[in-house]
């Protein structure tokens, strides 16, 4: 009896559902949009919880906090220099994104607007090598930036503790990306108005930077963006690269493990400067919101 009263309101539910199917479709956005916010919000919250609780109260921390101590974030200034590390951060993240810019236009241009024996293959290659994972090249980079690759004689330089042995993997790393993304903006361009400043004077050079870059804004803003985003969040080469000095231009994975030592791990402060250290990112996807969400709609609704 049961059973049948259980088919019959599955049967009305499926009834109604085929009569209705927008209900269906909006249950299952909220629904998909409840699951989102909860495992994007939820390692936030945790931090806090984490970042709020004394020391000595942390173990066996539940969903709530074992106390409230704010000072916790005054607090992880006074025991490591995070401000410097936070810089190092947002200086080297600056110089990658600027770097790979300029390097992904000219190679956009190239790929969006010119015809040339090859083009789709080595397309496809630059954009495989994005997929490669960042821990296969670890051990050839810091052998090749400690100066202990030779080639005819020459030693490679030493640009350990530099931030040459940050900036440079970190370009390469992220360059594939950013040229698929500007291939595709700089390639809508109506090749009218390139024509027309070549006409008054323009190199492909100088038309690239004054008509077809302003005209792909979006697009150069979500690569620029993206490119900052990751940098400032990576985490083999910003560890590896440099002995977590901030002198030496130790990002801020060096600053939060400064708070881990061989006799204790301050994991209140560790979530702490990790909240802080979010502040720059969160500031700048605020700022630049709508360029990207035009950047990641235009390419693919423009004709």
């Amino acid at each position: 009896m049961e059973e049948n009263t259980t088919n019959s309101r599955v049967n009305v539910y499926v009834q109604k559902a085929i009569r209705r199917p927008g209900s269906v479709y909006k249950t299952a956005f909220y629904i998909a949009t409840f699951g989102f916010l909860v495992s994007t919000l939820f390692p936030f919250y945790w931090l806090t919880a984490l970042a709020v609780t004394p020391q000595d109260q942390i173990y066996g921390l539940g969903l709530l906090p074992n106390g409230f101590n704010p000072g916790v974030f005054i607090e992880i200034f006074q025991q490591a220099p995070l401000h410097r590390f936070i810089f190092n951060s947002i200086v080297l993240s600056l110089a990658t994104t600027i770097f790979v810019i300029l390097l992904a236009s000219i190679t956009g241009y190239v790929f969006g607007r010119l015809d040339f024996p090859g083009k789709v293959p080595i397309m496809l290659f630059v954009l495989a090598i994005s997929y490669f994972p960042p821990a296969s090249f670890l051990i050839p980079l810091f052998e090749l930036f400690t100066g202990n690759v030779s080639i005819l004689g020459l030693s490679s330089p030493d640009l350990f503790n530099t931030p040459g042995s940050l900036i440079l993997p970190f370009s390469a790393l992220f360059m594939p990306l950013s040229i698929f993304i500007l291939t595709t903006f700089y390639s809508q361009i109506p090749d009218g108005l390139e024509d027309a400043a070549r006409v008054e004077g323009s190199t492909r050079l100088g038309a690239l930077f004054r008509v077809i870059i302003p005209l792909s804004a979006p697009g150069v803003v979500t690569a620029g963006v993206l490119t900052f985003i990751y940098t400032y969040n990576e985490f083999f080469f910003s560890y590896l690269m440099n002995n977590g000095q901030p002198e030496n231009w130790a990002p801020i994975v060096h600053g939060i493990l400064n708070y881990q030592t061989q006799y204790e791990q301050l994991y209140n402060y560790m979530a702490a400067a990790s909240l802080v250290a979010v502040i720059p990112v969160a500031i700048l996807v605020v700022l630049a919101q709508e360029q990207i969400i035009s950047g990641l709609t235009s390419g693919a609704l423009k004709e």
